[in-house]
Order: structure tokens, then C-alpha cells, then sequence
């Protein structure tokens, strides 16, 4: 299933940016690709990394060979590789992570744990990426309309 947020509509057509659907399947896989290294991509390589699936260790492993093979096609060096979280906090319905905590009561929002635990996976793990202090947050507030919490 692709699903793009509201908040990323500016680009979702051009594929300019890196979507959240496929940032989450970076995380998932261990991978760390630079907006630069996806703008080598043609937008058929894009959209391919949009559609295919990454939940099962198989799936994770065939997409994380498949971009490693893209990135090392369109760059000539494989992308920088990270460690893969064994619990992701957007995969836990029960606990709200701190700083996303924090940051939404810089929108005068409370997050309750039953407005977390009605997040898709996709929606807990934009905020969490959205909330991050080296993110600009401009979509936070955009996130936070969209998923009705503001």
C-alpha cells in the first residue's frame, strides 16, 4: 500500500524528496541515504523504493540489497549503513517518546495514549522523525493537523 501524507503533497508527484513511507524503510533496513545520493535516482528507481515491501527479514533484506545495488550504480559508493533498532519506538502503541512529547506541547498539544495508540505505525513514526530537534519541524505542526491532533 503507498501512502503519502498530506504534508508531503508539495513533492510526492516529482518524488523530489525522500517520503516518509520510504524513510521508515531506511530505518527498517539500516540504511542512511542522503537527499543528494536519492537524486540520482531516476523516478522509476524512486517509485520502485516507494511500492516495494520491507516488513518481513526477507523483505528487509531484498530492499536493502536492492537500493545498497541502486546507490552503488547511481554514485559508484554503497550508502552509509546504520544500526537497526530492534524495538522502533514508532512500533510501540503504548509509550509516546519524550522529545515528541515535548515538542508537541510546543503546539499546545498533549498527546494521549490513546491518540498514540490509534496511530498507524507510518503516523507514529512521522512524528517521531518530524520532532526530532535537527529537523526544521516545519510539517510538525502540518502532522499534527493531519493526524487530528491539533
Amino acid at each position: 500500500m503507498v501512502d503519502f501524507f498530506e504534508f508531503e503533497a508539495d513533492f510526492v508527484d516529482s518524488l523530489r524528496c525522500i517520503p516518509m513511507q520510504v524513510r521508515q524503510k531506511l530505518d527498517t533496513s539500516g540504511i542512511k541515504l542522503k537527499l543528494s545520493d536519492w537524486s540520482h535516482l531516476t523516478k522509476a528507481e524512486r517509485e520502485t523504493l516507494v511500492e516495494l515491501p520491507c516488513s518481513t527479514e526477507a523483505e528487509v533484506q531484498a530492499y536493502r540489497e536492492y537500493l545498497q545495488s541502486l546507490i552503488i550504480k547511481r554514485t559508484g559508493t554503497p550508502a552509509a549503513e546504520l544500526p537497526i533498532e530492534p524495538h522502533p519506538a514508532w512500533l510501540d502503541a503504548n509509550t509516546i517518546p519524550r522529545n515528541l512529547e515535548e515538542k508537541a506541547r510546543d503546539f499546545g498539544v498533549t498527546l494521549s495514549s490513546q491518540q498514540w495508540a490509534e496511530l498507524t505505525p507510518l503516523q507514529r513514526f512521522a512524528l517521531i522523525k518530524l520532532s526530532r530537534p535537527s529537523h526544521e519541524n516545519q510539517n510538525f505542526p502540518k502532522a499534527l493537523k493531519e493526524f487530528h491532533l491539533l
